[in-house]
């Protein structure tokens, strides 16, 4: 029971450092969550800090999912007696959470996105570069960033049921419920998105700027 407990500790402390504060408070001289959205997240940074500063919170906010990831395959590989996929999993759930509730911040966070991709090119890559490249073109399409990630996190649970090869620790048979409490998580936190898509005002991008 240590052995998970630690991982879901060290992943929620992963989770809760927020690239987005930090960065646009070394950038910009403030808390990207006073402006924009307040979203604490690489999109809401985009707005109102630029480009360079949305790349680096982007890439942190992954890399957290993708250390997390890491950190459980190593505890699993040092503790012969547990369940590694387990591990993987509780690992990806967590770090996710942390994002969202940040306990460094306030437990005001992003919205876990990039960190939930991290996680899942961890997971399965072949699911991961699905899942990416679906989002891409739903943003391309749709020009909402929310319409993308929500979609891509629908369609997880749904290429982990056909997919069962190319997982990190293990067959996929077990990670059914793990991409369904994934997707919930990445849906929950784009709630108030989802009620601004099927109002028809959802905030766009454009990518002539």
């Amino acid at each position: 029971m240590a052995t998970y407990i630690i991982v879901a500790v060290v992943a929620y402390l992963l989770g809760s450092i927020s690239f987005s504060v930090l960065i646009s408070k070394r950038i910009a001289g403030f808390d990207v969550r006073e402006k924009g959205s307040g979203n604490a997240g690489a999109t809401n940074v985009l707005r109102s800090v630029g480009k360079s500063a949305a790349l680096l919170t982007l890439l942190g906010d992954a890399a957290k999912g993708i250390v997390a990831i890491l950190f459980a395959i190593l505890v699993g590989a040092i503790a012969k007696n547990s369940d590694k996929a387990l591990l993987v999993q509780i690992a990806g759930i967590v770090v996710i959470i942390g994002h969202t509730f940040p306990v460094f911040f306030g437990f005001k966070g992003g919205k876990g996105v990039a960190t939930a991709l991290g996680v899942v090119m961890m997971t399965n890559w072949k699911i991961g570069l699905i899942c990416l490249v679906f989002a891409l073109v739903l943003m391309a399409l749709t020009r909402m960033v929310s319409m993308g990630s929500v979609g891509a996190a629908i369609l997880f649970p749904v290429l982990v049921l056909f997919m069962q090869t190319n997982y990190t620790i293990a067959e996929g048979s077990s990670y059914f419920v793990y991409s369904i409490i994934l997707a919930v998580i990445v849906a929950f936190n784009h709630r108030s998105n989802i009620q601004r898509i099927l109002n028809g005002n959802e905030n766009k991008i454009s990518f002539k700027k």
